[in-house]
């Protein structure tokens, strides 16, 4: 392509589209339907240009032109309550009921992990003794210890709003690394349930397990389910790099990518209920058994929220990512 002739033909194109854009005053109908046809213009010969012979100020002035051209003859549309009260129904449910053979598998393999910490931990007095001096260990797991007081070393209110924040960190990582081929998750993943196997561990060989266990499950649950999805999630969009099946690589990121971002929203709003119970009911003077039972109906309630809406709603060809109207427009490819 010579560039200065292909400049020099569509110059007065591109000059009349900016015209268009600048008007201040509302189009006549004539104006509309040139603006239009100046858009779609426009956007081939920015195809063109980028396949053929790809100038960056030039590129740069049309790809301009063409978003701005793009918003005016697709208008701007303003979120609605309408909007939320759908993506709470069904894009959230929905992306992750869709990805649940991602976060299910991770859920039950990193239980097991905890788990296998723990039983290592509880079993293995020399574990015990590199983790900290005995009294050290005691301090932490004696009646009234560090452990028990964690959950009420702080009003309520502020220790919700640090735990939703500290948990909140934790489900952005996830995500937003999963996109470097989801090595950094599982070291997420990992420390995690060593937090948790060692809790578990110390506790267990004081023989306060059961005590432990009605600190953990009221909020647990529901706050481990939520770093689960978003690491399970994070894995799919590392494995779109690898593998992003018929699809480009760059449409299978964008796809998978709005998702987890709709993901990452969803979440905040669970763990905002997890450090609801975390503040307020693990603290309470309520008996062990209502606490654990709180926690449970939370989990299973977001549980049936998820299969139950989510199911629904992918069944009927949702996969949570944005309307198509609100995706970004692809731009013609060159033949």
């Amino acid at each position: 392509m010579d560039l200065d002739v292909f400049v020099r033909a569509h110059r007065a194109e591109w000059d009349r589209l900016e015209e268009l854009l600048r008007r201040k005053r509302r189009l006549t109908g004539a104006e509309a339907d040139e603006l239009v046809t100046l858009y779609q213009r426009t956007t081939t010969h920015l195809s063109l240009l980028q396949a053929s012979a790809p100038d960056p100020a030039l590129t740069g002035r049309l790809t301009s032109l063409v978003a701005r051209a793009r918003s005016t003859v697709t208008g701007a549309r303003k979120a609605s309550w309408r909007d939320a009260a759908r993506f709470f129904t069904v894009s959230f449910p929905a992306a992750v009921y869709r990805l649940r053979h991602w976060w299910v598998p991770t859920a039950l393999l990193s239980t097991a992990v905890g788990a296998l910490i723990a039983w290592w931990i509880a079993t293995h007095p020399e574990v015990q003794a590199a983790i900290g001096a005995p009294e050290d260990l005691r301090a932490m797991t004696r009646p009234g210890g560090e452990y028990e007081t964690y959950y009420s070393s702080h009003p309520a209110a502020s220790f919700a709003a640090q735990v939703w924040t500290n948990n909140a960190q934790a489900v952005a990582l996830c995500l937003v690394l999963g996109a470097f081929l989801g090595l950094p998750v599982f070291w997420v993943l990992f420390q995690n349930m060593l937090n948790l196997g060692v809790g578990l561990g110390l506790m267990s060989s004081a023989g306060r397990l059961d005590s432990f266990l009605g600190l953990l499950l009221p909020h647990g649950l529901l706050e481990l389910t939520a770093v689960f999805v978003a690491a399970g999630i994070g894995l799919r969009l590392g494995w779109t790099v690898i593998d992003p099946g018929p699809r480009t690589r760059r449409t299978a990121l964008a796809e998978e990518g709005r998702s987890a971002l709709g993901v990452a929203v969803g979440l905040a709003a669970v763990l905002f209920v997890s450090g609801v119970l975390e503040g307020f009911v693990t603290p309470s003077g309520l008996p062990t058994w209502a606490r654990i039972t709180i926690g449970v109906v939370a989990e299973l309630a977001f549980l049936a929220y998820v299969y139950v809406l989510g199911g629904r709603a992918v069944r009927s060809g949702e996969t949570g990512d944005v309307d198509e109207a609100d995706r970004e427009a692809p731009v013609p490819t060159a033949a």
